[in-house]
């Protein structure tokens, strides 16, 4: 995308071309374990959209792992009406995709990650009491390593932005040298300082989790479980499926 030459369209298909349907999504992934000898797990990730169907369709043509990408995933490489109006919020994909899998007998056999707007333990911990087994972050790592340095704002004034909130990531011209081909640029990071600093967040983030989970009473992040949580709105109770604080609520069962 970044070399196609001036006056090129470039193609944007509405589906992935390989496949039109579950059956051709099986095929592809038998062709990547013959790829990879069989040594590799596969990962199928899908948007936030129809996570339960979706999740099901995966699972059934033998991903090893499903990763659901939630509304609130960082992407600058789409128009604004895309990121602000596709796609279902994080917290509304977890239950969906979560029941997929029990209701296939596939729950903790085929893992489930989820990523889109994870930042901190806190969002680590909800998830994982939700059933998820794991998170994914990357706008999130970008920020630890560096990136939207404001030792470059003048660059980022430059660019028409300031930092803190850059993130036109895919086009090349990052100035703090991390998302980009450039050579100079790129000589900006260190990567030994980079890399401290990932660390360090990755810690924080775990020893917030493992904070909320000895807070629930449980010894491992792992046991968390959806009777930990309770939602403070009614839209989160509903999404994540788990009752309205106070009560014992939960909008949309029992026909309520």
């Amino acid at each position: 995308m970044r070399t196609l030459p001036k006056g090129i369209d470039q193609r944007s298909a509405s589906r992935h071309p390989d496949w039109t349907g579950p059956d051709d999504l099986e095929i592809k992934i038998l062709e990547l374990r013959e790829i990879t000898d069989w040594e590799k797990p596969i990962y199928v990730k899908v948007g936030g959209a129809r996570p339960y169907y979706d999740t099901a369709l995966a699972v059934k043509a033998g991903a090893d792992v499903v990763v659901v990408d939630g509304m609130q995933g960082g992407t600058a490489a789409t128009q604004e009406v895309f990121i602000e109006n596709v796609g279902q919020p994080t917290l509304a994909c977890i239950r969906p995709a979560v029941q997929a899998l029990q209701d296939l007998g596939m729950h903790r056999k085929v893992q489930l990650i989820v990523s889109g707007g994870i930042r901190n333990g806190a969002d680590v911990a909800k998830a994982l009491a939700l059933g998820v087994d794991a998170v994914s972050i990357g706008t999130a790592a970008l920020v630890a390593l560096g990136d939207n340095d404001p030792r470059w704002e003048a660059d980022y004034n430059e660019l028409g932005t300031t930092a803190g909130a850059y993130d036109d990531w895919h086009e090349g011209r990052d100035p703090a040298g991390i998302t980009t081909q450039d050579p100079e640029l790129m000589k900006r990071v260190d990567p030994i300082a980079a890399g401290r600093r990932l660390a360090n967040y990755l810690k924080v983030m775990t020893l917030e989790a493992q904070t909320i989970a000895r807070a629930c009473g449980k010894n491992s992040l792992h046991n968390l479980e959806p009777e930990d949580l309770v939602a403070l709105t009614i839209e989160a109770a509903a999404m994540a499926g788990v009752p309205l604080a106070g009560t014992n609520w939960i909008p949309g069962k029992n026909g309520f």
